[in-house]
């Protein structure tokens, strides 16, 4: 039985799941760029000691930057729209994240210009039991990020999408429709193995007053976190994956990941 993609209630969930898939993916690109100047300790976290392995003539502590968090997720979403929407629609939804990216960083700029009223410096002045505090220096100090930053940012973006996409529909042709944890923990480690680096060694090293040590070394822990919340939230992929098959109807959903992935020409 043929299956009629242009059904207009197929055509309804497809077009509603593709706007949830980028609502999910543009949100936590997002939030994770913004919060991602802040570097946390892992350890202490957790209410442990630092480290301290010694590495590269320094000492390795789990040193995270607090976008690392969320940034498993937005490569877990990349998946699933690669693998039902193909690399169309990870492309336009990328383009359209770098674009809010780069207006969100703009209007924070903007703001951190704009002179602050009196009274509200006057009111947050003795924030912390500190009557010197300046809270429009603090405002400034956590949401203006240079143009390193940005620059690093967007740079690692674009190429960890490049290389998820590539590396996802690359082990696709080498192992068929199945082992799903395959192509998607596959890309991701791929793609985070450059992202984790290059954002840091922009932002920080090449704009920054960060050594190469410290570059790799929460390089490395970053790394470690993405890679390992990747493996461990590959049941959720399979949730994912089954939900929106039930959602969408099993016969539409394998038409429609055939379509996307040109997996029928890719296997000539």
């Amino acid at each position: 039985m043929a299956i009629n993609l242009s059904d207009n209630g197929f055509s309804t969930r497809k077009n509603r799941l593709y706007t949830i898939l980028c609502a999910v993916f543009l949100t936590n690109a997002l939030l994770a760029e913004i919060i991602g100047v802040k570097i946390f300790s892992a350890e202490s976290t957790l209410g442990l000691q630092p480290m301290q392995i010694p590495l590269l003539s320094g000492a390795l502590d789990f040193n995270l930057t607090a976008g690392a968090i969320i940034w498993p997720f937005v490569f877990i979403t990349s998946d699933i729209i690669n693998e039902y929407f193909g690399k169309t629609g990870v492309q336009r939804i990328s383009i359209v994240t770098v674009l809010c990216i780069a207006y969100a960083f703009l209007m924070i700029t903007v703001a951190t210009k704009l002179p602050p009223a009196q009274f509200w410096l006057d009111v947050n002045k003795n924030t912390g039991g500190k009557a010197d505090f300046n809270i429009n220096t603090a405002f400034n100090n956590i949401f203006r990020q240079g143009g390193g930053i940005i620059l690093g940012s967007i740079s690692a973006f674009l190429l960890g999408q490049v290389l998820d996409v590539t590396v996802f529909h690359w082990l696709r042709r080498k192992t068929g429709p199945g082992q799903i944890w395959l192509r998607a923990t596959g890309s991701t480690l791929v793609s985070q193995l450059a992202d984790s680096f290059v954002v840091l060694g922009i932002a920080f090293y090449v704009f920054g007053n960060w050594s190469w040590q410290m570059v790799v070394s929460v390089g490395i822990i970053n790394y470690i976190y993405k890679g390992a919340v990747a493996l461990l939230l590959t049941p959720l992929l399979y949730l994912a994956h089954s939900f929106i098959d039930k959602w969408l109807g099993p016969e539409h959903a394998h038409v429609l990941i055939e379509e996307a992935n040109d997996y029928k020409k890719d296997l000539v």
